[in-house]
């Protein structure tokens, strides 16, 4: 067990694979008990700025060498570091915290590649940067050293998961599920069993139909989806790609299902279909789990969608489906104070991937600190 250890205040930072925009958040940690989780911010992308991140994750398909920024990609990452920047100096400013109150900032990047059997994984964003501009110590660069050990880098966040588990009261086992870009699954039945894995398609492929479709951004509350029928067909050939029956630890690309075919139908039948795909790919994890969660809790931007929150309720029952928000957490910054958390715990040399969540080898720390 971990010795305890002077408390520290971090600063999370998280740009997920949604390309939303980048969620602030302040925590009060020694790395092992979450302490204090204290006010958050969210800082949205402009539209030309996911356009440009668009276009980067589509120069970074062909990298075979994480450091290069070829194309579009040095751009990508300059405007990364400076929204993560500007971002922080809003978060202080807003709470009117002084720099020297923060103890460290953990900065995940912006992932652009992820190919984890090819031991591959980019995020980009400069570290060194950021730690120049703020004027205070960054970790950053949390996968590579997993994914070098032959790990899948991700998800990362469970270890903070527990964390949060273990202060709730619930019948165990009990699923994290959170739903960005990509979904990813975390079962906790107590101190010891921790499983993590991604289960599939999140948020991404309806926000990029919706975009394409009609220059939205997302489904809206669900509305497009609760108005649609779902082409079942279509989720029953999804789910007969060979990931949906692979053993975790596993873990996906943003773009590893990008090439379903909806042009054809409406744009409520393809956002029903999309939804209900999630959901299905969520029911068909719980073979890979030893035993059916009790409890999931569903967080990230998925805990929006009431229609997606309805199709996991229908699909997971009996099992009870609550979001975040509902048990008192933050479940828009869950993932920027889990990088706050594994910052506290890298620099502290604690483990922040295990063989149960990423198939590391053994419990590994991760991530780069840089000093200003």
């Amino acid at each position: 067990m971990a010795t305890k250890a002077a408390l520290i205040k971090t600063i999370g930072l998280m740009s997920g694979t949604s390309l939303d925009g980048v969620d602030v958040a302040l925590l009060e940690t020694d790395g092992v008990d979450i302490v204090r989780a204290g006010p958050t911010l969210y800082r949205p992308y402009g539209e030309a700025d996911r356009a440009l991140l668009r276009r980067a994750l589509a120069d970074a398909a062909a990298l075979t060498d994480r450091t290069a920024r070829p194309g579009v990609l040095a751009a990508a990452e300059a405007l990364v570091t400076a929204a993560h920047g500007d971002a922080v100096e809003c978060f202080l400013a807003d709470h009117g915290m002084a720099r020297p109150d923060i103890g460290i900032v953990g900065f995940h990047g912006q992932t652009v590649l992820h190919r984890p059997q090819s031991r591959l994984t980019v995020q980009i964003g400069d570290g060194e940067a950021l730690a120049r501009r703020l004027g205070l110590p960054v970790v950053c660069d949390f996968r590579a050293a997993d994914v070098a050990a032959g790990g899948q880098g991700a998800p990362l966040v469970p270890i903070y998961h527990r964390a949060l588990l273990a202060a709730l009261d619930r019948a165990r086992p009990v699923a994290v599920l959170n739903v960005g870009g990509v979904a990813n699954v975390t079962w906790v039945d107590g101190d010891d069993g921790l499983i993590a894995f991604d289960t599939g398609p999140g948020n991404a492929l309806l926000d990029d139909f919706m975009r394409a479709r009609t220059g939205a951004p997302h489904d809206l509350d669900g509305a497009a989806a609760a108005s649609g029928t779902a082409d079942r067909a279509v989720i029953a050939a999804v789910l007969d790609n060979p990931f949906f029956a692979l053993a975790p630890p596993k873990s996906l690309d943003r773009n590893a299902f990008a090439g379903i075919d909806l042009r054809a139908v409406t744009v409520a039948d393809g956002a029903a279909t999309l939804t209900a795909l999630t959901a299905a790919t969520v029911l068909a994890a719980c073979d890979h789990l030893p035993q059916r969660p009790r409890t999931w809790i569903v967080a990230g931007g998925g805990a929006r969608n009431p229609t997606l929150v309805r199709a996991l309720a229908a699909a997971l029952d009996p099992a009870e489906v609550i979001t975040a928000d509902t048990i008192g957490w933050s479940g828009d910054a869950i993932e920027a104070q889990a990088f706050g958390y594994l910052a506290a715990r890298t620099i502290r040399g604690l483990p922040i991937t295990f063989p149960g969540t990423t198939g590391v080898p053994r419990p590994m720390t991760g991530g780069v600190v840089i000093r200003p």
